[in-house]
């Protein structure tokens, strides 16, 4: 049996099931021990986090007043480090050829009734354009794993292909990727193409449950697959973004699995995760829920992303359209930061919507416009924010995270988060949405430190006389 070690290379060593396996025990003799729970609640009051088996506990938390104060902190941690802004995103689907077998996922190899596309170049720059035109400045390229279909060179020549494709206002200024586990060599090759964050979901960080629903392809290696982070940042991908998909396993056990994850990346390379994603596992194509256990409840997942914030203060955390605008608004204040909108989950969906049910990953429960997204977040007082600053000034990695310990991130994303949202109001926003963003600039304006202040009023003069792309 491996012996537990966050500092390891090892996948066994750094995700150990015999670690989980006590963690869990331990939470569930102490889910009522009130003082305990007090102890861990007062440490995690002082916002530098908690480890897996002090979150352990939280989750199974059985005490009501607890359960609350565990919500009311991961509020406070929340608007602490991240204010009142959410950060938008959609992501781009290049290809769906598969050779994985993965059970979940209707792009499996062996699924012959869906439709296989893959875009090529001048597609991809028609669907980056149609993403343009909404208003969007960061995207999350998405494709399936086939070494003849989808090699590293067709994923370099797409990212260069996004960042020349411009429209009268638009441009995308930073491309996250979502591809397989690959290679140092091409985690360096991404880096030097100018990606922002490389992401990669683990599924199920249990690994005889992992390899069950990966039967076939590279991506059955589980250890390959969950050393990846490693290997990236190797390959000098300093910002990387770590998930689950929540009803695959106990979700007791992929918590604890994603925040030794988190530990592991931070022990070894002094730099977490740059984003931790919250999906849950949703209809598609060929995938029937009832042969999945796990799935969970809106309840249980809410205080999922409540302990994750107050276990990791510093991440990001990113929810998508496979969750309902309900459920969505619901988790905003618990501790998200990022969501994508108006988003298609389908190879050439945004040019081509009537073929999204065709070969859609899985169904978008949250299917508004972008404007009407972002009129929503107006709505509820946050602030709607396109920035790409950090990632093209040189603030990522252990520098970004600098900041953010020390609670200097914010003097550079509120401005930028305003400079962003008045163009998205100057070149895209409906009159309603105009009028809305107009009053929370205008109001977040007033709010901001003298100098920085003085900066920003002069850029935005300059965006509402036509000029693009400030940034502090």
């Amino acid at each position: 049996m491996p012996a537990y070690n966050p500092k390891s290379e090892h996948a066994e060593e750094f995700i150990c099931d015999e670690e989980i396996q006590e963690t869990l025990e331990y939470a569930a003799r102490n889910k009522s021990n009130r003082g305990l729970i007090e102890s861990i609640l007062n440490k995690a009051a002082g916002m530098k986090g908690l480890n897996h088996r002090e979150a352990a506990v939280l989750m199974d938390c059985d005490l009501p007043e607890m359960n609350e104060r565990i919500h009311d902190l991961a509020r406070e941690i929340k608007k602490a480090f991240y204010g009142n802004r959410i950060v938008l995103f959609a992501p781009l689907y290049l290809s769906n050829y598969c050779v994985n077998g993965c059970v979940y996922c209707p792009y499996h190899g062996k699924n012959k009734s869906i439709p296989r596309k893959k875009l090529s170049m001048e597609e991809i720059a028609a669907e980056v354009r149609a993403l343009e035109n909404m208003g969007h400045k960061r995207l999350a390229v998405e494709c399936g794993e086939h070494p003849a279909y989808n090699p590293i060179e067709y994923v370099l020549d797409a990212i260069k292909t996004i960042y020349a494709t411009k429209t009268e206002y638009g441009s995308i200024r930073r491309v996250n990727v979502n591809i397989a586990a690959t290679t140092v060599e091409n985690y360096r090759r991404l880096h030097e193409a100018g990606i922002g964050t490389y992401i990669l979901f683990q599924e199920t960080y249990d690994k005889k449950n992992y390899e069950a629903l990966h039967p076939t392809g590279p991506k059955s290696d589980y250890c390959y697959h969950t050393e990846a982070m490693d290997r990236a940042q190797m390959g000098c991908c300093d910002d990387v973004g770590c998930g689950v998909l929540y009803g695959l396993n106990s979700y007791r056990y992929e918590l604890v699995g994603q925040l030794m994850h988190a530990e592991h990346l931070e022990a070894r390379f002094g730099v977490g995760p740059h984003t931790i994603s919250v999906p849950r596992l949703c209809p598609a194509d060929g995938i029937d829920l009832k042969d999945f256990p796990n799935i969970l409840p809106d309840d249980i997942f809410c205080k999922i992303i409540a302990v994750i914030r107050i276990s990791a203060p510093y991440t990001g955390m990113i929810i998508s359209t496979r969750e309902s605008r309900n459920v969505r608004e619901r988790v905003l204040d618990l501790g998200i930061s990022q969501i994508s909108g108006a988003s298609r989950t389908s190879v050439g969906g945004y040019t081509t919507p009537e073929r999204h049910d065709e070969t859609a990953q899985f169904d978008v429960h949250d299917q508004r416009t972008l404007d009407e997204v972002v009129s929503w977040l107006l709505a509820l007082g946050y602030i709607p924010s396109f920035c790409t600053a950090c990632y093209r000034a040189g603030r990522t990695g252990d520098r970004f995270m600098h900041l953010v310990k020390a609670g200097k991130i914010h003097h550079c994303c509120t401005p930028n988060a305003l400079l962003t949202l008045e163009e998205y109001l100057t070149d895209y926003a409906g009159e309603a949405t105009r009028k809305l963003g107009q009053e929370m600039v205008d109001a977040e304006m007033v709010k901001l430190p003298g100098p920085v202040k003085d900066k920003a009023k002069e850029y935005l003069r300059r965006i509402r006389g036509g000029e693009r792309d400030f940034r502090f």
